[in-house]
């Protein structure tokens, strides 16, 4: 069995495709289960975020039966997937997922989100029942060197993050946000981010929209902002100058008809969005209206991008960090090869043990002499141990294999001082 880390990200696949393979963790539990039923692994988990698809498995299967896998239950294109995937094996994996989980491989260096979008993975799949303890080891590694990470490097000091990107954007194009009022679209940590964002930047008013009420009000009170349900959208979209959206919804949640509309109402007074959601909430033809100005989370790049200077020191400094980790998880993969082979050979020395100890208690009942009988006992035991180790060395020296020789001799302790 072999650990591998497949999938793709914002660096190798468009948002089209990103978007495809999106999965709720519903989706998640269920492929999760899908994936052990069909033998594709023996242990698996998926992480699925606005950025990357990855999948971590445990498995003897072959990378393009898990891309046909994927395209097959996410109804996506196989040579696509093919085309912009990417695939690490082995501690080369390990590094991968603690790279991620570090945030040196997100969109924004060093964000801090990306670990707990793993720590999300891993309950995910630990509660779907296709957790061993080869990915549980793995997981429990990552997230020690990604804490560390946090604790010994200055790479999360800076509020960088697609929130702080977003917000950032809005004052590129709004320089003052004290007269302004944003419309929130989620209740996710991501809005949470960018309601504390907007909130420092002195915005006039907040106002949070989600599926639930009560999770709106959760995020609203505390910053005093207005709670709204979905569906009251349309009534307040005319007033929003700012919309930014990021939630978990499978298909659209605002389209060209209803922001039309909107823009009416206000007069056609230009409205800044950002969507971030991967699948899009925003229909993309809203962009081709004349007075909105839409960004997906792949615009956010170039401003993101002006901040990556203030961490790359520290990124430094966590691979060094992240390579310590990684040459203790090749140790100790190492080791275990070696646990295996001791275990082996004691349940061999012990049936030969019991072998030779219960001759000798058969001897003892039938009244032979003590001394004797433990004599025979210890001088069988060393020939029968010996008997196969030696006959190797016989047969090494006779075919001139020397290393194995100096092997031996190093394994029992027979050099010279």
């Amino acid at each position: 069995m072999t650990l591998l880390a497949l999938g793709i990200n914002h660096n190798t696949a468009s948002l089209d495709i990103r978007e495809k393979v999106a999965f709720t963790p519903a989706q998640a539990e269920e492929a999760l289960k899908g994936a052990l039923a069909c033998d594709l692994a023996s242990e698996v988990a998926i992480l699925s975020t606005c950025n990357r698809t990855e999948i971590y498995c445990q498995t003897n299967g072959d990378v393009d039966a898990i891309l046909a896998w994927l395209a097959e239950i996410k109804n996506a294109d196989t040579q696509a997937l093919k085309g912009c995937h990417y695939v690490y094996a082995g501690q080369e994996a390990a590094r991968h997922m603690m790279s991620v989980a570090a945030g040196l491989d997100s969109l924004v260096l060093g964000e801090p989100q990306i670990l707990g979008q793993m720590k999300s993975c891993y309950a995910v799949s630990r509660e779907a029942g296709v957790l061993g303890s080869c990915l549980h080891d793995v997981f429990q590694r990552v997230f020690a060197i990604a804490k560390r990470v946090r604790s010994d490097t200055a790479i999360g000091e800076n509020p960088v993050s697609v929130a702080y990107a977003a917000v950032t954007l809005a004052q590129q194009i709004f320089s003052d946000l004290k007269q302004d009022t944003a419309l929130l679209i989620g209740a996710g940590e991501t809005i949470e981010l960018v309601a504390r964002h907007l909130k420092n930047q002195n915005i006039h008013q907040l106002i949070i929209a989600n599926r639930t009420l009560e999770n709106a009000r959760h995020v609203a009170e505390e910053l005093g902002a207005e709670a709204i349900l979905l569906a009251d959208i349309p009534e307040y979209l005319p007033r929003a100058d700012i919309v930014i959206s990021s939630t978990a919804s499978q298909l659209p949640l605002l389209g060209k008809g209803a922001v039309e509309a909107a823009l009416r109402a206000r007069k056609h007074k230009p409205m800044f969005m950002v969507d971030i959601a991967v699948p899009r909430d925003i229909e993309t033809q809203v962009g081709e209206l004349a007075d909105v100005y839409l960004y997906t989370v792949d615009d956010l790049k170039e401003v993101i991008d002006e901040n990556r200077k203030s961490r790359e020191q520290a990124a430094e400094i966590a691979r060094d960090i992240i390579q310590e980790g990684v040459d203790r998880f090749g140790h100790d993969q190492r080791a275990q090869s070696a646990v295996n082979v001791v275990k082996r050979f004691r349940q061999q020395t012990d049936a030969l043990r019991e072998q030779e100890l219960q001759k000798s208690l058969k001897a003892l009942e039938a009244g032979a002499d003590p001394a004797e009988v433990m004599n025979n006992l210890a001088r069988n035991l060393t020939n029968k141990f010996l008997h196969q180790p030696t006959s190797e060395l016989k047969r090494a020296s006779a075919n001139g294999k020397q290393q194995l020789l100096s092997d031996f001799e190093q394994l029992f302790g027979l050099l010279d001082d």
